[in-house]
C-alpha cells in the first residue's frame, strides 16, 4: 500500500476533505502538494504537513483560470516532480432555485467543479503515460447521482465529473492509469458545522447510519484507490454517504 517515490497533487487542500486526503496520502509515503487559492490557505497546508513532518508543500492555484493552473503545475514539477497521483477535489457552490439562478451562478460552478478537471488532469497525464502508471481520483457528490433542489448547477457539475471519469478511464486503462470517483454524502466540514443542532438532527434522519461522515472517511477511500490494492478498479464511482443513497 506504500506510495513512496510517488508525487501526489490534491486540489483544494487547505481544509476539510482536501486536507484529510492530502495527509492520508502523505502518511502512505507520497510526496504531496496541495493547492489553495490564497497565501493563507497555502500556509495552512504547509503547517499541516510540517506538524507531521510529511514531505511536500503547497502552491497557489485557481482551478478556474488557465494561466493559474499552468503556472502552479510548472511549480509543482520543478519543486517536487511531476504528479502521478491527482485528486481533483476543489469545488464551489452557488445554490439557488433554477428560476432565480443567474448565468454567473451556473457558469462559475460548472467552471470550478467540472471544467477544472480538464485544466488540471490533461497536462498531468503526460507524466503518467511516460511512467506507465497513474491514479486520477475525482471528488463528486451524492448530489451528482441523486440530485438536490436548489443545486441544479452543483449537481450537474458533479454528475459531469462521473461522466468525465468514465470516459477518461477507458482512454488510459491500457497504460496502467486508473480513473475513479468518490462521491461523499454529508461530511463534517465548515458547511455542516454552520448548521444548527436542529438542522443537523433533521439531516441525520435522512442517513441510515444516523450520523454525518468525517473527512478522514473520505480520505481513506481515496487512499485505497491510489494504492496498489486498487490497481484493477477503474471507471467506478464509490458512494461514501452512510447509506443515504445506494446505487
Amino acid at each position: 500500500m506504500s506510495l513512496t517515490d510517488k508525487v501526489a497533487l490534491v486540489t483544494g487542500a487547505s481544509r476539510g476533505i482536501g486536507q484529510a486526503i492530502l495527509l492520508g496520502l502523505a502518511e502512505m509515503g507520497a510526496t504531496v502538494v496541495g493547492t489553495a487559492t490564497s497565501d493563507k490557505g497555502a500556509q495552512l497546508i504547509k503547517n499541516a504537513l510540517a506538524a507531521k513532518s510529511y514531505a511536500g508543500g503547497a502552491v497557489i492555484m485557481d482551478v478556474r483560470d488557465d494561466n493559474s493552473v499552468a503556472t502552479a503545475l510548472a511549480a509543482v514539477e520543478e519543486g517536487y516532480g511531476a504528479p502521478v497521483i491527482v485528486v481533483n477535489n476543489a469545488g464551489i457552490t452557488a445554490d439557488n432555485l433554477l428560476l432565480r439562478m443567474k448565468m454567473e451562478e451556473w457558469q462559475s460552478v460548472l467552471d470550478a467543479n467540472l471544467t477544472s478537471l480538464y485544466r488540471v488532469t490533461k497536462p498531468c497525464l503526460r507524466a503518467m503515460l511516460k511512467a506507465q502508471w497513474g491514479r486520477i481520483i475525482n471528488i463528486s457528490s451524492v448530489g451528482g447521482v441523486s440530485g438536490n433542489p436548489g443545486q441544479a448547477n452543483y449537481c450537474a457539475s458533479k454528475a459531469g465529473v462521473i461522466g468525465f471519469s468514465k470516459s477518461l478511464a477507458q482512454e488510459v486503462a491500457s497504460r496502467n492509469i486508473t480513473v475513479n470517483v468518490v462521491a461523499p454524502g454529508f461530511i463534517g466540514t465548515d458547511m455542516t458545522s454552520a448548521l444548527t443542532e436542529e438542522q443537523q438532527a433533521q439531516l441525520k434522519k435522512t442517513i441510515p447510519m444516523q450520523r454525518i461522515g468525517t473527512p478522514e472517511e473520505i480520505a481513506a477511500v481515496v487512499c485505497f484507490l491510489a494504492s496498489s490494492g486498487a490497481s484493477y478498479i477503474t471507471g467506478e464511482t464509490i458512494q461514501v454517504n452512510g447509506g443515504m443513497y445506494m446505487q
